[in-house]
């Protein structure tokens, strides 16, 4: 039988062309949404080896439920992705708590409590997969997305720690880390502040109107982005990050020359704050 997949966030975007990919790929999948609506006509045109899952990931009930009717459908989940997510504008000091802690609650706490509810089934497995999306906000903080960028720097932390935790039980983790893509991401999925402070307009709003100016024309492709994810899952030796876009890698080599630097000219500083040798 085909691995079994559990992809949440399948309404639009990324959840959305993956399972598609999935499923096209000869794989079982449950297809997770808020509405379930949103992809009956995924699961119309795959209607033995898919299944449509009602959930809101900040809902343990319903997270519960989605596990076991997955588990109960096919028997089994070999790879979980954590897709559902959301953005929110506004600089640090603009950002209201509410909004900050609701985008928590998706971004991350979704996804570790989904996790804790697969992580059982997978150690019983002696396999399984996590594949969390991430962004390469998660990697570089950008002006105007702070706390987004707050919310996918844990997703990626929790990831290599996961990872560490998993590997000698024969899971496997792998967290994705997207550069700009023609989903909702920048769309009606993500809030703005209603606090403005004129001080910020050159940094934090400047970006977030690049943000909203090239929504619908990012240069990353979707479809490509769910086949790049699948041919991750199916190698031997899965990446722990997979970077996904042009933007993306030379964001991600631009932070390691930046921390290069910073690291390389107050080596000294840092060796200094340990006890001398001759003291320990």
């Amino acid at each position: 039988m085909s691995k079994v997949w559990l992809i949440t966030g399948c309404s639009t975007g990324f959840g959305r062309e993956l399972a598609k990919e999935v499923l096209k790929s000869g794989y079982r999948a449950g297809v997770a949404s808020r509405n379930t609506d949103d992809v009956k006509d995924i699961i119309e045109a795959f209607p033995d080896t898919s299944i449509a899952v009602k959930l809101d990931v900040t809902k343990a009930d319903e997270i519960t439920a989605a596990v076991k009717q997955v588990k109960e459908k096919f028997g089994q989940i070999d790879i979980l992705v954590n897709n559902a997510g959301i953005g929110y504008f506004g600089a640090i000091e603009e950002s209201e708590e509410d909004e900050v802690r609701r985008m928590f609650e998706i971004n991350f706490w979704g996804l570790a409590n989904i996790t804790n509810e697969v992580l059982p089934l997978m150690r019983a497995q002696h396999s399984g997969h996590i594949v969390n999306i991430a962004s390469i906000g998660g990697l570089v903080g950008f002006p105007g997305v702070g706390f987004y960028n707050a919310t996918k720097f844990a997703v990626d932390g929790y990831s290599e720690a996961l990872a560490k935790e998993t590997a000698p039980l024969g899971i496997k983790v792998t967290v994705i880390n997207p550069s700009g893509f023609r989903t909702d991401w920048a769309g009606r999925s993500a809030n703005n502040s209603k606090i403005v402070i004129d001080d910020y307009k050159e940094t934090a709003e400047a970006n977030k109107q690049a943000i909203r100016g090239y929504s619908g024309k990012q240069p990353g492709d979707p479809e490509r982005a769910a086949k790049a994810i699948v041919k991750a899952v199916e190698a031997e030796n899965p990446p722990l990050h997979l970077l996904l876009g042009v933007a993306a890698l030379k964001g991600a080599r631009n932070k390691l020359e930046v921390l290069k630097k910073d690291y390389d000219t107050w080596e000294a500083t840092t060796v200094g704050a340990d006890f001398p040798q001759n003291e320990i």
